[in-house]
């Protein structure tokens, strides 16, 4: 069998792949981390394997807090922490100078209270609530304890025990990632993050992120067979896709993200790929009006020859032989994304917190944002999320958000 544990590198956890992107990101190496992670949840869902997985909480800001290597002093800090000039706060002085409004008073309190975890390394999490953020609502005829941080509305039962413990809490924050590294600029990400050492506070309801039992969601046998021939299917194209081109791919950043800005098009707005080979010719014509765009701004010939060489350059990779395979990835990250969605499901029934989103005419019962598959072994992740979903959750005007004065 093989373990998902073992792939993934260390980096800054700043930008996670989703699953089905590791192929046009990560070439050869992506895709086989991306069946690699599908085995590894499949396994996790029958029960024959274990291995590391998180929800990715819908929070904000994003914060890091620890100790600083150098001076050994506590800090916070966004994610300006790993610019080439560390920008972290140690002083009430120092966040006033640098921010402003509801991201102030946030960093300001995370400032505040953080220190009392007694946090040896440096973790990052999601800010979930201040004081101020917690609301009791009825929803569906249930009183709840509620934060709306960012998207998702995140509601407790009232009455149980996790509901009094946020009553009694200056903040809510959950952690994701912990670093390990002599200075900012050095530092190892881990993705997951150990709490059962740090302080106690009334003041901080500290979590992880992990998921700390899933024998409680079990793959039936229709859904592992559903599973089970996406996954042959996907072998099957990855072997007739051309491993030059895979390669290519993933040596080349500029394009493969390019291909990802084209697809993320059509997940924001809700529109199902169905004929691949239509997208793959659809994607030329983005590449080549993009650059267009660009040429016809241009006021002098040098500045508008620049752009045509750019655009020339990027159109080269297309040969009939290539978007032939192209169309083979569009078809591999297809079938992907279906055994993905049967997946999320079935982690979805998991949950010991309620999820909702706000409309002006309610609240609708919301999944997770999603779900991060670690590499305990390296350390790694790659994002497993509905996007269709959390996409249009995260970009409809009928959605309300946390931040929004209604």
């Amino acid at each position: 069998m093989i373990n998902f544990k073992r792939f993934i590198t260390e980096q800054k956890n700043t930008h996670m792949t989703h699953i089905e992107d590791a192929v046009i990101h990560g070439g050869v190496n992506g895709t086989r981390q991306a069946i690699m992670g599908l085995r590894g949840l499949r396994d996790m869902l029958q029960g024959t394997h274990k291995g590391g997985l998180s929800v990715k909480w819908d929070g904000a800001p994003a914060v890091f807090a620890g100790i600083d290597p150098s001076d050994q002093q506590f800090f916070i800090a966004k994610k300006g922490i790993f610019n080439k000039n560390p920008m972290v706060y140690k002083t009430k002085a120092d966040v006033d100078a640098d921010t402003s409004g509801d991201l102030n008073t946030k960093l300001n309190e995370a400032l505040l209270y953080l220190p009392q975890l007694g946090i040896k390394n440096v973790l990052q999490g999601d800010f979930l609530y201040s004081k101020s953020d917690i609301k009791i609502k009825k929803i569906d005829g249930q009183d709840y304890v509620t934060f709306h941080p960012n998207t998702i509305i995140y509601a407790v039962p009232v009455g149980s025990d996790m509901a009094k413990d946020i009553l009694k809490s200056k903040i809510g924050i959950v952690w994701h990632t912990s670093y390990s590294g002599t200075t900012f600029e050095s530092m190892k990400a881990k993705f997951g993050a150990d709490v059962s050492k740090l302080s106690k506070s009334k003041d901080v309801w500290s979590q992880d992120a992990m998921l700390k039992d899933i024998t409680q969601a079990t793959l039936s046998a229709a859904d592992t067979k559903i599973v089970n021939d996406r996954l042959s299917a996907i072998g099957s194209l990855f072997n007739k896709i051309s491993g030059n081109v895979l390669k290519e791919l993933g040596s080349n950043p500029a394009l493969s993200q390019q291909i990802e800005t084209f697809n993320n098009s059509f997940v924001r707005d809700g529109e199902i790929v169905k004929d691949t080979k239509k997208h793959t010719e659809a994607l030329v014509k983005y590449i080549y009006n993009k650059f267009q765009k660009e040429i016809d701004k241009r006021k002098t010939s040098k500045g508008k020859d620049s752009q045509a060489a750019k655009r020339d350059e990027f159109l080269k990779f297309f040969s009939a032989d290539n978007k032939k395979n192209l169309k083979l990835i569009f078809d591999l990250q297809k079938l992907i994304v279906e055994a993905k969605l049967i997946l999320i499901a079935k982690l979805n029934e998991l949950n010991d917190i309620n999820t909702f989103v706000k409309t002006s005419k309610g609240y609708k019962v919301t999944g997770q944002e999603g779900y991060v598959a670690i590499d305990t072994l390296t350390g790694g992740a790659l994002k497993v999320v509905d996007r269709m979903e959390f996409s249009y959750n995260n970009f409809s005007p009928e959605i309300l958000k946390g931040w929004q004065k209604v």
